[in-house]
């Protein structure tokens, strides 16, 4: 996995750099999504979140959960579109583990893919995505905790 500025960046998901998400395609063809530890550092500790239900449609960049901390309220969009076929219910217990697992038991919620390869055009994985993401690290000045 490779660090900037403390933040996270493993090379083996897609990426939207610009919203800040993740999608790590699972092997029986799902994808698993969450915030990237860029997106969980910007926002501060996070104390809500409001996913959608299993079962709606969503599109590529359009919000999966809405998520709320003390200095932000925006949404979490979805680096993949589909079907939501589950969302992590622990986390509205404890919405902490984006922070603080981001890539791991902070994941958002699973969706069946509409078009995995017309959305992965749109994304960066692999070296590719890391050197991106550190150009945009370096460029915003952005530090994870």
């Amino acid at each position: 996995m490779a660090k900037m500025n403390g933040c996270d960046i493993p090379e083996d998901l897609y990426y939207n750099i610009e919203k800040h998400v993740w999608g790590k395609i699972e092997s029986d063809g799902t994808v698993l999504m969450g915030m990237t530890s860029v997106a969980a550092s910007l926002a501060g500790k996070l104390l809500y979140i409001t996913p959608k239900k299993v079962g709606q449609k969503v599109i590529q960049l359009k919000s999966v959960a809405t998520v709320e901390s003390g200095k932000y309220v925006g949404p979490v969009p979805a680096p993949f579109g589909g079907e939501i076929l589950e969302i992590n219910e622990d986390l509205k217990a404890d919405v902490s583990s984006i922070n603080s697992d981001p890539y791991g038991k902070g994941w958002v919620c699973k969706i069946k893919p509409a078009d995995i390869e017309a959305d992965k055009k749109n994304l960066l994985t692999g070296k590719e995505a890391v050197e991106a993401y550190k150009k945009k690290i370096e460029a915003d000045g952005i530090k994870c905790e």
